[in-house]
This record gives C-alpha cells, sequence and structure tokens, in this order.
C-alpha cells in the first residue's frame, strides 16, 4: 500500500514521503494516527502545492539539529558515582543521569535521544552517541569519576 507521509516517521522516512507499507500498519497506526495519508490522486495533487513548505520545515529541523550538533560535539560530562570493591559502581549511570548532567550545561537532550546501549557500570571513559535529528547523531565524553567523600 503507498501512503504519503504527513510527519516524519523514523523507521519509514521524512514528512512528504511517498512509501510503500504492509496494508495493516498502514490501516491501523499510520493512518488513525494521522501520520500518513493514502497515495490517491487528490492526495498527491496536494502534496504537490505543499512540497514548499514541507522543504522549508525540513531545512529548518537540519538547521537545529546542526546547531544542536555544533553545541554538544566534543562536549565532557564528568560524573560522580559511589563505588565498592574493584572499582564497580553502586548502581549505573543511565540515560536519564546523562540528561540532568547535560540540562546542567544549558543543553536540553531528551533521554531517549541518549543513544546508550547498557547503563555504565563501571568508573572510565565513555563517548556516548546523541541523536540530534533525523538521522544525526553527535558524540559527547562521560567521565565516570569515583563519589569524593570527605
Amino acid at each position: 500500500m503507498e501512503l504519503i507521509l504527513k510527519t516524519t516517521v523514523e523507521t519509514l522516512g521524512e514528512e512528504g514521503d511517498i512509501v510503500k507499507v504492509k496494508p495493516g500498519y498502514a490501516r491501523n497506526y499510520l493512518i488513525p494516527k494521522k501520520m500518513a495519508v493514502i497515495a490517491n490522486k487528490a492526495n498527491l495533487s496536494q502534496l504537490e502545492q505543499e512540497k514548499a513548505t514541507i522543504e522549508a520545515r525540513r531545512e529548518k529541523q537540519r538547521q537545529e539539529a546542526e546547531s544542536l550538533s555544533k553545541k554538544i560535539a566534543g562536549t565532557n560530562i564528568i560524573i560522580q558515582h559511589r563505588v565498592g570493591e574493584e572499582d564497580k559502581l553502586f548502581g549505573s549511570v543511565t540515560a536519564a543521569d546523562i540528561s540532568e548532567k547535560l540540562a546542567e550545561k544549558d543543553i536540553l537532550i531528551e533521554k531517549k535521544n541518549i543513544l546508550l546501549s547498557d547503563p555504565i557500570k563501571t568508573l572510565g571513559e565513555f563517548i556516548i552517541p546523541i541523536k540530534v535529528g533525523y538521522q544525526m547523531t553527535s558524540d559527547i565524553t562521560i567521565q565516570v569519576v569515583p563519589l569524593e567523600t570527605e
């Protein structure tokens, strides 16, 4: 089934793209959530009329993603955490912890955009990719150090 995407769908494409999907996915998910419409003559002609505004929106999103990428590229974050024997952490460092530390530096990133495969459970330095926009990522460096107790 051919559809025209009304919004950017991570696994399919960007707004305005014409994609082929299985009928059940279209009927049960994309069309009811108004993420896509059926690619018929009327909708295709409407797409042609809206192409300029869609392209402007895409360009604005790309520029925002690039500026955010420049802002966070090379960012170094130090996270202090309690440690036990053999330098193992009590608990772990999660995407939420990283998001909080970035917020302290006035960089607002949702924790779902921090591509942390597994929580960090050891001391050391880690390079973590951050999703800044559609198909764009930027890396930050996380240093996990023992919590200084006085």
